[in-house]
């Protein structure tokens, strides 16, 4: 892991960056470990109990796929290229071009 990590700046490019191993072992880490502690705290009694219908197993997916795509839009967030593009005009600090 001594690379760096890949980088985005167009949706075309994201698969790339959220599916890269680095990237991919760490979010499922994170989506089975927050989503196990969810999972035994809202739903395991309910199972347990035998009333395990579609919709508590629909929450139960839901509880493992909540924390993936939030560990993935935080890795999105931190590797997202600023735009280069040629620029026409500068902002300043209120946003408004000058």
């Amino acid at each position: 892991m001594n690379g760096s990590a890949a980088t985005w700046s167009t949706a075309r490019e994201i698969p790339g960056v959220v599916l890269a191993p680095r990237q991919l072992r760490k979010t499922v880490s994170i989506a089975l470990v927050v989503g196990s502690a969810f999972f035994v705290m809202n739903q395991l009694g309910v199972i347990m109990s035998g009333h395990g219908t579609q919709l508590v197993w629909l929450k139960a997916a839901l509880t493992y796929l909540t924390p993936l795509l939030v560990s993935n839009y935080g890795v999105l967030s931190a590797t997202r290229r600023p735009d280069t593009g040629p620029s026409t005009a500068h902002d300043n600090d209120e946003g408004v071009a000058t």
